[in-house]
């Protein structure tokens, strides 16, 4: 009885719902404009929420906690700029379809699909909660190394040239993560005696410069027409969602997991989510990055599916499964309540309550997600003349507003042009983005798990072969590498005529 009322509490009152809503709207429009990420939205609402009532306070950072991950989503369609890292995925397939002229019916299927995923994670929340939780405490640093390094070796799937390119460009990303103050040593690392390079580079500022700048000085030089858009029909068809609903279901449920992870999210999901369609689908509408649907439906069910698996460990164990349930904790904090075992013990109607807080901003997600779709939609249709500067400014804007520092806009510019001979050369700009942003995640967790065998790489590498998790994660990270090159051609034709001999002999 007490999670049934705890759930319902917000539906009974009207405050919070309205609460909520704003939430919702606000967090969809922050997460569309590059460099205003949702992390920095809730962090914010902390000082204005502080003389606040609890639930009021969570209400609204529910809010747009769900919206931002979703509203990334409307840039990387239009313009090929995702509005936060979990849409990075979106665009590959999402911008390739404003081109063709279904922006309306690619922004209705990311709409539908993160409802979707969301109530997925959600549902897993509410019932499956303490599995996943125990899940999550049993990866020990090594098993993050492993996932990063996975998430790494994504590359194949995000690129669609060479592979060598791919992997050239994502290890650049990730000596470019490396840059700054080394977190153990307190020293300087590849800044070469540049004092001004030892707070490191924002991988937000690295992604505004790769496709936000890079995009316009790009469409510049290509002579592409403002194509006309089908807003007819912005709700997907019902055969569309129920075709690709076995998609849906996995990754959802791969967000979920990925989301229940200390320190990953809605971006690793999301990009795994995206391998994981390219390596099942055997008949997708489109080839993959030429406006493939199921290119939209893996990445926005799984970013937002990521939600319900962030408040898992949060709610269970009170350890953060990214960067806005961190800052969610420090609310709670605020408020006297330590989210963990305890609170979950004594209280656990308050448990519920964010559950339906979270159904709540899910419904709201798709009113608001579909309003506006007809309007958003008319930005393809602009000039270039008209385009390209907007994009340019929100480009300068966006990149300012993450530290107020200018020397951020210096290297977007940098980035930028950079992106722009990437393209130009057919390097694929996702991966170095990839690299950026699972660097600090593989070189924090290498280390720790060095440290753990008393500073022994060989140490290091027998505890690889084990332990249950970390064997497997081994194992896929294997499997991924030879399903990427040659190797498994070879192995296939080997293989075929070993059985054409053996049938011969017979």
């Amino acid at each position: 009885m007490v999670g049934i009322e705890g759930f319902l509490t917000p539906f009974m009152q009207v405050d919070l719902i309205l609460y909520i809503a704003v939430g919702v709207f606000v967090g969809i429009y922050i997460g569309a404009i590059p460099g205003l990420s949702v992390t920095m939205a809730v962090s914010l609402l902390i000082s204005f929420t502080y003389s606040w009532e609890i639930l009021p306070a969570l209400a609204v950072m529910v809010g747009i906690y769900t919206g931002g991950v979703y509203g990334g989503s409307r840039s990387a369609i239009l313009l090929n700029i995702p509005g936060a890292p979990a849409a990075v995925a979106t665009s590959f397939d999402g911008y390739p379809l404003a081109r063709m002229g279904e922006a309306g019916r690619a922004m209705g299927l990311s709409t539908t699909e993160s409802v979707i995923g969301e109530f997925l994670g959600i549902l897993i929340l509410a019932l499956a909660s303490p599995l996943v939780s125990d899940l999550a405490i049993n990866f020990a640093p090594r098993d993050y190394f492993l996932l990063a390094l996975m998430g790494l070796f994504l590359v194949g799937s995000l690129s669609h040239g060479s592979l060598l390119k791919a992997l050239i460009t994502a290890f650049l990303g990730v000596l470019i993560g490396l840059i700054g103050m080394d977190p153990e040593t307190a020293q300087g690392r590849l800044t070469f005696g540049n004092y001004s390079l030892l707070g490191g580079i924002s991988f937000v500022v690295v992604m505004i410069g790769l496709f936000g700048l890079s995009e316009g000085l790009y469409q510049l030089q290509q002579k592409l027409e403002p194509v006309k858009q089908k807003v007819d029909k912005i709700i997907p068809d019902l055969k569309l969602v129920l075709k690709n609903l076995p998609l849906t279901l996995r990754c959802s449920a791969i967000g979920t997991i990925i989301g229940a992870l200390p320190g990953t999210g809605g971006d690793i999901a999301a990009l795994m989510a995206y391998d994981h369609a390219k390596r099942t689908v055997k008949k997708p509408s489109r080839p993959f990055g030429e406006g493939a649907y199921e290119g939209i439906v893996a990445p926005e069910s799984a970013n937002n599916a990521a939600i319900g698996g962030a408040f898992i460990p949060m709610m269970t164990l009170g350890i953060p499964g990214d960067s806005v349930t961190a800052i969610l904790i420090g609310a709670l904090t605020i408020h006297g309540l330590r989210p963990g075992p305890m609170l979950m013990r004594e209280q656990p109607e308050f448990f519920w309550v964010m559950v339906g807080s979270l159904v709540i901003s899910n419904i709201f997600l798709y009113i608001f997600g579909l309003t506006g779709i007809r309007i958003f939609s008319k930005v393809v249709e602009i000039p270039k003349a008209i385009i390209i500067p907007i994009i340019i400014v929100l480009s300068i804007v966006g990149t300012y507003s993450i530290n107020n520092n200018v020397t951020d806009i210096y290297w977007m510019i940098g980035f930028g042009i950079l992106g722009y001979f990437m393209k130009m050369y057919d390097y694929p700009v996702a991966t170095m983005v990839l690299g950026v942003i699972l660097s600090p995640i593989i070189d924090a967790n290498f280390r720790r798990a060095v440290a753990m065998e008393h500073g022994s790489i060989w140490g290091f590498v027998i505890s690889l072969f084990t332990h249950p998790i970390t064997l497997v994660l081994f194992l896929f990270i294997v499997i991924m590498v030879l399903a990427q090159t040659q190797a498994k051609d070879v192995m296939l034709k080997k293989l075929m005529r070993s059985k054409e001999k053996s049938a011969y002999q017979h």
